[in-house]
């Protein structure tokens, strides 16, 4: 009987002890893989908030004249134009008389609002952001050939003052909101899993 108990008990021990320390360790990866995800999750979202309230905040100033970017009483319903000052304003790059042409015109005022705020209320409530992030990037290049980064002197030859060439903030707004449409960032913090359950946009993929 002591025989059988000395051999016996290691094989018990070490039968029990492996299967431990195999469990212990997919945990501890499935919990670092969790923890990773999760921060990733909330990164994206606060960047998407971030991002969102630019668009709407230009979009809030450019309408009602909070003295800002845009001075008091010259806001959209005060009579101004969204567009006419930045639009007007281009003195460099290949479409320069055509921004010229559209500065102040109707159309490109509301077109240009209508962008902003449907960005912006996209961003912050995590919808709709593939499409946010097409009507954001073509926002973005048009106004990046507005400014035009590679010229260095303006058409009057004086200096552009270009800070880069080709990597200015536009380029960066738009990378995010690619981003942001393809880390599917609307989940977390925002509408972005409701909205995917909706039978009209799990038809059509399109409006994530």
């Amino acid at each position: 009987m002591s025989i059988m108990a000395v051999h016996e008990h290691p094989h018990r021990h070490t039968g029990f002890r492996l299967p431990s320390v195999r469990r212990t360790g997919t945990a501890s990866g499935d919990a670092e893989t969790a923890t990773v995800t999760a921060t990733r999750s909330y990164v994206f979202a606060g960047l998407r908030l971030l991002t969102g309230f630019v668009f709407l905040w230009a979009f809030l100033d450019k309408t009602f004249g909070f003295g800002y970017a845009t001075g008091s009483g010259k806001g959209w319903i005060d009579g101004g134009s969204p567009t006419k000052g930045f639009l007007g304003g281009v003195a460099v790059g290949p479409m320069e008389s055509t921004f010229h042409d559209w500065a102040g015109a109707g159309w490109a005022d509301w077109l240009f609002m209508l962008g902003l705020l449907g960005i912006g209320l996209a961003l912050v409530s995590g919808i709709a952001l593939r499409l946010a992030a097409v009507a954001g990037t073509a926002m973005m290049a048009l106004m990046w050939i507005a400014e035009w980064p590679p010229a260095r002197h303006l058409s009057d030859g004086s200096l552009s003052m270009s800070t880069n060439p080709f990597a200015d903030y536009h380029l960066i707004y738009a990378v995010v909101l690619i981003a942001l449409a393809a880390a599917g960032a609307g989940a977390t913090w925002g509408l972005g899993k409701a909205w995917a359950r909706l039978p009209f946009v799990s038809r059509n993929r399109w409006l994530l």
